[in-house]
């Protein structure tokens, strides 16, 4: 998130924001916390494994798309976990 100049402020806002688009696009009943928890961990997750692909995410787009993308492999993650 340093890397990008996001304040952790702006973080919680668009992790919240990306959260909320994955919890929609992977029709998940998750609510506001958790949709910026997911949005928040998830555009770190996105990030590290882009990261190792040589793709980087930068800005608050950038931040918001990773979030969703990585929000969404979490949501599908647990659903394989769980067997839902």
């Amino acid at each position: 998130m340093d890397d990008a100049g996001i304040g952790w402020i702006a973080a919680i806002i668009i992790g919240g924001f990306a959260g909320w688009i994955a919890s929609a696009l992977m029709k998940s009943d998750t609510g506001i916390f958790m949709n910026i928890i997911l949005g928040i961990i998830g555009a770190a997750v996105a990030s590290f494994l882009f990261g190792l692909l040589g793709v980087s995410f930068g800005g608050w787009v950038g931040y918001l798309v990773a979030g969703v993308i990585g929000a969404c492999i979490l949501v599908g993650g647990a659903r394989m976990i769980r067997g839902h």
